[in-house]
């Protein structure tokens, strides 16, 4: 794994940039913010929800990169550790909100177990191919607005590994918590938001229903009075 890090930060286009503002060369230091900064700007807001406080967490990332620039090892891609840095202010800023200015946003019960994930209530194959969907812009904001409406610790990992790429332990050791609360955390969002979207991009003529206990779902016609908008 080491060596595929070395690999990809050395086949990174930014890396020159990176080099060469570290060498006190400040035009390359604005050509690389300007080539990272919607990617800094956007993890922030996903994570946050407030274009405000996501436009205060991309200045405060690119000030600690200035001051940080002769620490990078070269191990990994410039994006992922400038987006690392995005991340950490990020936290700090969810965790000054709710109060616990030091405290991770974790649970005090410890592992986070799959039993009481909830069950989808919507359940029905898609109209259109996700792919095709994923690349509208609508459905781009629909995920944002879905983003929004999760709690603050199901958002932060669904951001950080399926929108961002982290790994599993990357996103473990930023949020400090265990590898096994982060699969949990991400399969809660991941439920949650496709739920959302199907039900505006489901077939309501294929929908299905569970009986909720987890096993079995069989295909009926729909049913007046029994959907939750």
């Amino acid at each position: 794994m080491h060596d595929a890090n070395e690999s990809s930060a050395s086949n990174d286009p930014d890396l020159d940039l990176l080099r060469r503002a570290r060498a006190g060369d400040f035009a390359s230091f604005e050509q690389l913010v300007g080539q990272l900064q919607d990617r800094v700007y956007g993890l922030a807001f996903r994570m946050l929800g407030e274009s405000h406080d996501a436009e205060d967490v991309a200045q405060q990332t690119f000030l600690s990169l200035v001051e940080h620039l002769k620490d990078y090892r070269e191990e990994s891609a410039v994006a992922g550790w400038v987006l690392r840095i995005a991340a950490n202010h990020a936290l700090k800023l969810l965790r000054k909100r709710r109060g616990l200015p030091t405290v991770p946003l974790s649970e005090p019960g410890g592992v986070e177990g799959y039993s009481d994930v909830p069950h989808p209530e919507f359940i029905a194959h898609w109209r259109d191919d996700p792919a095709d969907l994923a690349e509208q812009r609508e459905v781009r904001v629909l995920i944002d607005q879905a983003l929004g409406e999760l709690d603050d610790k199901y958002r932060t990992v669904f951001v950080l590994r399926d929108i961002e790429g982290f790994s599993v332990k990357e996103t473990a050791d930023l949020l400090e918590i265990s590898e096994a609360n982060v699969k949990a955390r991400l399969l809660r969002a991941r439920l949650a938001l496709r739920e959302r979207l199907t039900r505006v991009f489901g077939d309501e003529t294929a929908r299905v229903f569970s009986d909720h206990s987890h096993t079995e779902t069989t295909p009926t016609a729909p049913r007046g009075g029994h959907r939750h908008e």
